[in-house]
């Protein structure tokens, strides 16, 4: 009996969690009248020169239908925009329709909604932004700190995000981006990019969130991505307890999910560090593994939840998007270095379980659903799946659309080269 306590406490320790806190000191300066007019009066091919201090503001700011237009700090320590308190709008930064917009030297903090938001827009720079929100991270903090949605040509880089509620950095519907050198840390996602393409993802670190990459298609979206290169990034110790609103589609994701690559196609995964996840280091999986046991109507509320803060719920309709792959394939992974100092998974979601029953309780460095479509195979080029050279990864083919029976640490069928 004595045992049994022992054991029950020690799992109890070993899943309890204290949510981090990001908690700057501040002293604001008062120019939000003059500021805002700096936004309002900005004319196409000129620059927005932020001063150095610490600025409180109540109302959003907006830009639209500009062209050749810089908005420059003194620095990510130096200037510092907070919309804490906010009472107007949901934003701290939306720019929209615009070309050629460069962002650069300076941090967003506590919009009530997205710190920055660019949609519709064209040849876009974020350069050396700290996005966060401060105090201890919560699922009331807004979703995106860098949201780039519906653009194309789009850097962002020496960034950092801390304390978004879904995605650090994002990048969604949008046409070629590359992501490089930034820091992502306690957020729900560190990095995502969801239904892009020809997107370049490299020399980030993504440390303590809940997942540190994610590498998304969702149905019942207007684009669909593909053609994602992820290499030279650090992701480790994602294992902060998922904190996003309930209903969402990353309110799936288990804590401790080094990478998640989802339903998307032709991903290129090489010459990463992945290391120290409770739960996988990195899983390759299909849409069904998320709407799997999703009632709609008993989501109803969940879903309507999400909506209202503009996220994506998870559709157990998806097979009505008829335009929409559910599946991943032709993914390679290749020259990634795997490592793990953690010896038993959380039990913090049903795959710890899996772990413990079915693979001795080791905490897998890639695992595959190995779930296609009716009438596919392994052998399909449409499904492949290619691993090598990534040392002495463990690997589990999870088998899971026939229930687990044929779950095998067989990695022998993925040795192979995507055409």
């Amino acid at each position: 009996m004595l045992l049994l306590v022992v054991l029950i406490t020690a799992v109890y320790f070993w899943n309890k969690e204290q949510l981090p806190a990001y908690t700057p000191a501040r002293d604001y300066i008062d120019l939000e009248d003059e500021l805002v007019e700096q936004f309002i009066l900005a004319k196409d091919s000129s620059t927005i020169e932020l001063p150095e201090g610490h600025f409180l503001f109540s109302q959003s700011l907006s830009l639209d239908s500009k062209t050749h237009l810089t908005i420059k700090g003194q620095g990510m320590d130096k200037t510092v925009l907070s919309f804490k308190g906010q009472t107007s709008g949901a934003e701290g930064i939306k720019i929209t329709n615009s070309k050629n917009i460069t962002l650069e030297d300076f941090a967003i903090e506590d919009a009530v909604g997205d710190n920055l938001k660019i949609s519709d827009s064209d040849s876009v720079v974020m350069r050396r932004i700290r996005s966060a929100w401060t105090g201890e991270v919560s699922v009331e903090n807004g979703a995106y700190a860098l949201y780039p949605v519906l653009s194309t040509n789009v850097l962002i880089e020496e960034c950092e995000a801390i304390g978004s509620s879904d995605a650090g950095i994002y990048v969604g519907q949008s046409d070629k981006v590359i992501i490089r050198n930034n820091k992502a840390f306690y957020n729900v996602a560190g990095i995502e990019s969801e239904n892009s393409t020809n997107v370049e993802i490299y020399g980030n670190e993504a440390f303590e969130n809940t997942s540190g990459l994610l590498i998304f298609n969702l149905p019942e979206l207007t684009l669909y991505g593909g053609n994602v290169k992820a290499y030279n990034n650090n992701i480790y110790n994602n294992n902060l307890t998922n904190f996003a609103v309930k209903g969402s589609i990353v309110s799936a994701v288990p804590k401790g999910a080094g990478v998640v690559i989802m339903a998307t196609k032709d991903v290129a995964f090489y010459n990463n560090t992945v290391a120290d996840h409770k739960t996988v280091n990195l899983c390759v999986v299909s849409y069904e593994i998320f709407a799997a046991d999703r009632d709609a109507e008993a989501s109803q509320e969940l879903d309507t939840a999400a909506e209202a803060r503009g996220l994506r719920p998870i559709s157990a309709d998806y097979k009505q998007d008829e335009a929409y792959n559910p599946y991943p394939g032709r993914v390679a992974l290749h020259d990634n270095q795997f490592s793990n100092r953690f010896w038993l998974p959380t039990f913090t979601n049903d795959f710890g379980y899996l772990w413990m029953y079915k693979n001795s309780g080791k905490i897998p460095d890639i695992a595959y659903d190995g779930i296609f479509a009716p009438g596919g195979s392994l052998q399909d080029d449409e499904h492949k799946l290619c691993m090598q050279n990534n040392g002495a990864a463990q690997f589990v083919y999870l088998d899971a659309a026939h229930d687990f029976e044929g779950m095998t640490n067989d990695q022998s069928p993925f040795d192979c080269l995507l055409n």
